[in-house]
């Protein structure tokens, strides 16, 4: 079988082949991204060299803006990076639904862009107007970017790493905004839950929490733990956008969760992702569930 990828539209990022989802047999171990004009290629298991090398050749004969081609290892420790074709740029930016995010390559192993939520990004960027929101795991920041563009009133970006929220605050200058609106609380959000409330009440929530973080969230007590304490900041006919993104665990687990600590808030959408991201079941790959409260 040879890997059939999309062709980018246009110079805004995103996903060409989605593995990952295990919808095409024989090539989970395999992601492609564009990120204009780089393609960046993520390998999460071996791939046989000449396999490889004529992969990175159909692509950048197939896709004419592109510069440079990168393999990521992310089945090899620390991740290296190897360009096939052109360098590896220490920084770069890429664009989506015209905005602009910084991307970082061979220092993290993610770029700082998950491509999988743009379609969550996009609908914050069109009803954020107005709105005061609280981006909860806000990681680099690319809800807020969305929020502000939207014209939201203020966005309280909330995350344990310093670093990403440094990444965050500079993806909103490269976009020329107000960092008057914009607040960043490098803190342990279950630690913090009253110093978040002052900021408050809240129009919009995003809540994208990962996983699993060594000392700091486990995704199936934290989760109820979490809706419970967001009850006491929000505003009248609040928008929460919850997500997840744990391969073992469905939306009807979201969907328990408000059930038993939130019986009165109301399912409203679930917010696709690209059609590019297929899974192979429906458990797997990005939930992001919108809710509203009385």
């Amino acid at each position: 079988m040879m890997i059939t990828f999309s062709l980018p539209e246009s110079d805004s990022a995103c996903r060409l082949f989605h593995g990952r989802g295990h919808a095409y047999p024989g090539y989970e171990f395999i992601n492609i991204d564009w990120y204009a004009p780089l393609v960046l290629i993520t390998l999460y298991d071996e791939m046989d060299v000449g396999e490889l090398a004529q992969l990175a050749a159909r692509l950048k004969a197939d896709i004419p803006a592109a510069r440079d081609v990168l393999v990521q290892y992310r089945c090899r420790p620390m991740a290296p990076l190897e360009a096939l074709y052109g360098e590896i740029p220490d920084q770069m930016v890429a664009q989506e639904h015209g905005l602009n995010y910084q991307l970082s390559f061979g220092q993290f192993q993610n770029t700082g862009l998950f491509l999988d939520m743009a379609n969550g990004r996009q609908w914050v960027q069109q009803h954020a107007n107005g709105l005061r929101v609280l981006n909860l795991f806000a990681y680099t920041c690319g809800f807020s970017v969305a929020a502000i563009a939207g014209q939201a009133d203020k966005v309280v970006n909330v995350d344990m790493s310093r670093r990403a929220l440094t990444i965050g605050r500079e993806n909103h200058r490269l976009n020329q905004h107000d960092l008057a609106r914009v607040v960043f609380e490098g803190v342990d959000i279950f630690r913090s839950f009253g110093r978040l409330k002052k900021h408050g009440p809240y129009d919009l929530v995003v809540c994208d929490p990962p996983t699993f973080q060594k000392g700091s969230v486990g995704i199936r007590k934290d989760y109820p733990r979490l809706l419970r304490r967001l009850r006491e900041m929000l505003a009248p006919s609040a928008q929460l956008l919850l997500c997840l993104n744990a391969p073992e665990l469905g939306e009807a687990f979201l969907h328990h969760c408000v059930e038993q600590e939130c019986p009165d808030w109301t399912f409203v959408e679930r917010i696709a992702t690209p059609s590019v991201f297929v899974e192979a079941t429906d458990t797997a790959g990005l939930k992001v569930l919108r809710y509203s409260c009385p």
